[in-house]
């Protein structure tokens, strides 16, 4: 245990955070991504939500200003949904809470796929709620 650092993060998800570098991007994924096909380094929080995750690496990591949006979600299938995936709002404001003004982006499924395969790491939650992935692109911490 570490002070000032949530319980919630992993030491190998400590140590990815602290060796990303600028533009780098992680991805916390749902119970449902493909984490294993898609990532590169793969951390485990089997018990944890994305809604948790996201708030204990927001406390540790800045977002790129760089970026017209630095924080990127997987746009829903055309046809498949009707309504809003209800943890969209979760994402958004504990991304609010963190780095106000920040904007999101959607991207489409197998595009999404396609960058989180570049991405540095992947974080598999244990999240049930349909379209709780999360991309997000490292930023610096300035003077």
């Amino acid at each position: 245990m570490l002070k000032g650092i949530s319980p919630l993060i992993p030491p190998e998800l400590l140590k990815i955070l602290a060796e990303m570098g600028h533009g780098d991007e992680i991805v916390l994924g749902d119970a449902n991504f493909p984490a294993a096909t898609m990532g590169k380094r793969v951390v485990r929080c089997d018990g944890l939500g994305v809604a948790e995750i996201l708030d204990a690496v927001l406390a540790l990591l800045p977002l790129d200003t760089f970026v017209e949006a630095p924080v990127a979600l997987m746009a829903v299938v055309p046809g498949k949904e009707t309504v809003e995936p209800p943890i969209w709002k979760d994402i958004q404001v504990i991304v609010e809470k963190h780095e106000p003004g920040t904007k999101i982006e959607w991207n489409e499924r197998f595009a999404y796929y396609d960058r989180a395969k570049q991405a540095f790491a992947v974080v598999q939650t244990g999240e049930t709620a349909l379209y709780a992935n999360v991309i997000l692109k490292k930023g610096v911490i300035g003077k």
